[in-house]
């Protein structure tokens, strides 16, 4: 029986991945860990301060600011992120932003604020990605989306940024299926509660904690180590014959 090497196709020598959201939290962590992979990492977001230093870090990275919100910007970063490293191979999808307000609250630009940046960037950064993609028919896209699209987030309240989710699971869903015979992987990364800038005070606070610990079967907030595994997995040839799936880590939160 030949012999089984079991971490090549975890390798990710001489890809060129984006990374959107890259300047803290999640992001930055992604970023580190394809890097580490032998990606060639593009880090994008507004603060570009950020995406210096952490770039500065990572030998051979490229920062690129960028406001997803924007479609201008979303055009110029993936045109440059193209020129700059001679194609796209990796898009992790991983900007977001969330407004917590009860629905009567909420106004008509909260909401489209959050869909602009949650599902319409992810949308059109895809098709911009997809068009270096789709001719060497060879990409992995990867959304990062959220069991908040799955589930309510209530007494967390936030429809805004719930609907945005659960649009970006079926959006991943449905890519998966229209680029699988083009030899384009899409699929999302669904995580629980995790501590970044969104969540910041969470760890803290006596009522989020009591929320967590009577809901989750694993009664904690996860660590952004507790993501590596995953991302990997999905931006690498490890999930080759997956697509248009959703991979939920969450400490069993859905499970129940």
């Amino acid at each position: 029986m030949s012999q089984i090497d079991l971490f090549t196709q975890f390798r990710l020598d001489g890809k060129v991945a984006i990374i959107t959201g890259a300047s803290s939290g999640l992001g930055a962590r992604f970023a580190r860990v394809l890097h580490e992979a032998g990606a060639k990492v593009a880090l994008t977001a507004r603060r570009v301060d950020r995406l210096q230093q952490l770039a500065a870090e990572l030998p051979g990275a490229l920062a690129v600011q960028c406001d997803v919100s924007q479609s201008d910007q979303r055009e110029a970063m993936v045109k440059q992120v193209a020129e700059h490293f001679g194609g796209v191979d990796i898009l992790i999808n991983n900007a977001g932003i969330g407004i917590t307000k009860g629905i009567e609250s909420e106004t008509l630009e909260d909401f489209r604020e959050v869909l602009e940046v949650n599902t319409t960037a992810v949308w059109h950064l895809s098709k911009l990605c997809g068009e270096h993609m789709v001719p060497k028919k060879s990409g992995v896209i990867v959304n990062v989306a959220s069991i908040l699209g799955l589930v309510a987030s209530t007494p967390i309240k936030q429809a805004n940024y719930n609907a945005s989710k659960g649009a970006v699971i079926t959006l991943t869903r449905e890519l998966g299926v229209q680029w699988a015979r083009k030899g384009i992987r899409v699929n999302a990364l669904c995580p629980g509660w995790f501590l970044t800038e969104m969540t910041a005070g969470m760890e803290s606070d006596e009522g989020a904690q009591r929320l967590i610990q009577q809901n989750s079967p694993m009664p904690r907030m996860g660590e952004e180590h507790e993501l590596d595994g995953a991302i990997l997995f999905m931006a690498s040839d490890a999930s080759s014959f997956m697509t248009g799936q959703c991979i939920i880590i969450d400490g069993g939160w859905t499970a129940r």
